[in-house]
């Protein structure tokens, strides 16, 4: 076989695995789609900051199920994580814990609540590492607990803070028209980019989620790995919850619905394979971007609230038949090689 008949082949190849490409074809394509539709609103300063709040928000979800899918499992629990440390943030700098502990300021408020997602992550951990509970069924657990408690504290009466309080500059706040909070998302991505990328943590996730046995064979621990990815979905979520609640200006039980479904599928529309061992952050965030974009967008073009989940839907299920097939065409590109 000639060396130019080589070279297309794995230009090919290259191409095919290239999925972050096609993921910023589809999100420009998409903003020029909504900007035909409203060229009047959709650039607007202001629209552009609650575009970026947006992908905050699916952005650290989505980053959280990156880690755990890669790993061959699912975190459902992050939607109502995110309403639980937004309450109990709330909570605790607003009322305390009774007689036990008076209310605490913003600093120790947060770290309480982000220091409880990452405790429920290690549990979810344990359970699917030495218990061998599905994740879908430990994370579905937590699902429901987490949203019940969060009601139950508060009664289901939003906790309110007062116009003006500090805590309130964290999802409010800007520095230059950037919101601060879509400036955490990129001070948390490059972390994790560069654990992913270059430490031997992030060798040792690629591999769990692309042959679990191998890995343990080959002397990885297979279950402080997961159990490490299950506590930064949880910290992602407590995360996302606070400045959720500081963005709203208010710790609610009803926030975060369906946002578990929104990260998964910004997650899997970035291009991180279900059957594990791919996925990228750089994936991550532009799903997050698109699903930012659409959900702004679908508000602004009057779409059915209804019809959005509807969409949401539909491009979930795009996006994994889009992965299968792609894994499929790799795998026949390789053997045509060989």
């Amino acid at each position: 076989m000639t060396e130019t008949a080589i070279g297309p082949r794995k230009l090919q190849i290259k191409w095919a695995k290239f999925r972050e490409l096609n993921v910023l074809v589809a999100f420009l394509l998409l903003c020029l789609f909504f900007y035909w539709r409203r060229p009047d609103t959709f650039t607007k300063p202001a629209n552009l900051a609650v575009i970026m709040r947006f992908i905050a928000t699916f952005g650290m979800l989505a980053m959280g199920e990156v880690l755990v899918i890669i790993t061959r499992g699912i975190d459902l629990s992050v939607g109502s994580m995110t309403a639980f440390t937004g309450v109990t943030t709330a909570w605790l700098m607003l009322k305390g814990v009774g007689n036990l502990l008076p209310p605490v300021g913003m600093v120790p408020g947060i770290l309480i609540a982000l220091l409880f997602g990452i405790l429920v992550g290690i549990w979810h951990g344990l359970f699917v590492t030495k218990l061998g509970i599905p994740p879908f069924i430990i994370t579905l657990g937590t699902w429901l607990i987490a949203r019940g408690v969060a009601a139950y504290i508060t009664r289901g009466y939003p906790q309110v803070f007062e116009s003006g309080d500090p805590f309130l500059i964290l999802g409010q706040g800007t520095v230059g028209g950037i919101p601060i909070s879509f400036l955490i998302l990129l001070g948390v991505a490059v972390v994790i980019s560069v654990v992913l990328n270059y430490t031997p943590l992030g060798y040792r996730i690629y591999a769990v989620g692309g042959n679990i046995e191998a890995s343990r064979l080959s002397g990885v621990n297979v279950d402080r790995v997961q159990i490490f990815c299950y506590a930064t979905s949880g910290f992602l979520a407590a995360l996302t919850g606070v400045i959720l609640a500081s963005r709203l200006g208010q710790g609610t039980p009803v926030v975060g619905n369906a946002y578990e479904l929104w990260g998964i599928a910004a997650a899997v529309i970035g291009g991180t394979s279900l059957m594990g061992g791919e996925g990228t952050v750089l994936g991550a965030i532009l799903g997050s971007a698109i699903v930012g974009v659409m959900q702004n967008g679908m508000v602004l073009t009057n779409v059915s609230s209804y019809l959005q989940d509807v969409i949401l839907g539909v491009v979930l299920v795009v996006a994994v038949v889009y992965d299968m097939l792609r894994r499929r065409g790799v795998w026949k590109l390789r053997l045509w090689k060989k």
